[in-house]
């Protein structure tokens, strides 16, 4: 739109309307039907040409319509397609990145390797049970007694007239005697390793609890005949005169060569098994537990007894069962110093009596192995052995599987 304003005639009634120059009528860009003539650049006015410029590219305006638009206009060069326009910026030369290829080799092999152990491992375990039987399934078969409930072992000649009754008892009682006695040492020993003494000194201590587990069972067989035995004789007649009213207690044979003290050497054995297992569980107790308990104005011992026990009870069971499972096919040092009853006599469930248990059976009878029904009658007393040992480990891993969840 433009101003206008109507000048007078010559008799001052008519007259002609001309145009009024609008000041800002440069402004006014994109509002008018076109382009205003006032609008335009006067040349030679500083104020409003406009340089031309001489390379498009560096002032790509070209509209005459706006020339002082403050918005630059940019042309998009679209770049020809090329024939690898569809390959990874890895793969184009110059990009500076380039991926490593990935190989799975390692792992399939690594993976094959792990899983062919476990079956392997597997496989023996069946195998070794599988062996077991075969052997001495003909011997059951003959036998003429009770193979659960009778004590008799005779294997001589064509009669055969075996059982496990009194191997198995003594076998489970020593052991129960070396759990009932190794396992509150073990604990109170792991304890004290991790909750009182400094590291300076749980250090060394540790280390020479652990290291009665590389002492041979030979040599705590010949140290618990010659002196352990000796030396608990006089408390084992003392148990049997104050206790012998109690089958378990009364005094059948020589105290110094009983269940009693065969237990006793048991749990300096597995002692090293169950305070390490024990005392790597004490150590992953989470310490917000036990800093929330000391937060609270609770004790060492309280502190122990709600935090640290139940932490790891799952542990330390596991612990005792797999301490029971080395307990019950100990060998050398059972056979060392358990008194073998003489034959025919009677059936004692005493402590501090003699006997003999499945491994101290097997080893002390090798030279019997002469004939198949013979061999096979031993092995038997073997496989109970091996069911016996694997239902203990067993239990153990179910134990601590059902802790860890």
């Amino acid at each position: 739109m433009t101003d206008t304003t109507r000048q007078p005639g010559p008799d001052g009634r008519t007259g002609t309307v001309e145009p009024v120059v609008d000041p800002l009528a440069h402004a006014r860009t994109g509002f008018d039907d076109g382009p205003s003539a006032f609008a335009r650049p006067v040349e030679g006015d500083p104020l409003t040409s406009v340089p031309a410029a001489a390379d498009p590219a560096i002032s790509p305006v070209q509209d005459e319509a706006a020339p002082h638009s403050p918005v630059p206009v940019v042309e998009h060069h679209v770049a020809p397609s090329r024939p690898d326009a569809d390959l990874r910026d890895a793969d184009r030369p110059g990009s500076g990145v380039r991926l490593a290829t990935i190989s799975r080799t390692g792992d399939l092999v690594f993976g094959a390797m792990t899983k062919g152990t476990a079956v392997l491992l597997v496989a023996l375990v069946a195998f070794v049970g599988i062996f077991l039987l075969v052997l001495a399934l003909p011997s059951i078969l003959a036998d003429q007694d009770n193979f659960l409930l009778s004590r008799n072992w005779q294997v001589s000649g064509g009669d055969l007239r075996f059982g496990i009754l009194g191997l198995l008892w003594t076998t489970v009682l020593s052991s129960l005697v070396a759990l009932v006695i190794a396992v509150p040492v073990a604990i109170g020993v792991a304890l004290g390793l991790t909750q009182y003494l400094p590291k300076r000194v749980a250090g060394p201590v540790g280390f020479l609890v652990e290291l009665l587990a590389a002492v041979p069972s030979i040599i705590f067989g010949l140290w618990g005949l010659t002196v352990f035995g000796p030396f608990l004789g006089p408390i084992g007649t003392w148990l049997g005169n104050a206790l012998g009213v109690i089958p378990l207690f009364r005094l059948e044979s020589d105290p110094k060569s009983t269940v009693f003290v065969a237990g006793i050497v048991l749990a300096i054995m597995v002692l090293p098994i169950i305070t390490s297992i024990s005392k790597n569980v004490f150590e992953q107790t989470p310490r917000d537990q036990i800093e929330a308990a000391l937060a609270l104005g609770a004790t060492r011992w309280e502190v122990i007894r709600t935090s640290v026990l139940p932490y790891g009870r799952s542990g330390v069971i596991s612990a005792s069962m797999l301490g029971l499972g080395r307990a019950l096919g100990e060998t050398i040092a059972v056979l060392i110093i358990l008194s073998q009853p003489a034959p025919g006599s009677a059936f004692t469930p005493s402590i501090f009596a003699g006997g003999e248990t499945f491994a101290s059976k097997i080893a002390n009878n090798a030279s019997e192995f002469d004939s198949p029904s013979k061999t096979g009658a031993y092995i038997a007393a073997g496989l109970v052995l091996f069911v016996v040992t694997f239902l203990v480990n067993a239990a153990a891993r179910t134990i601590a599987d059902r802790g860890v969840k």
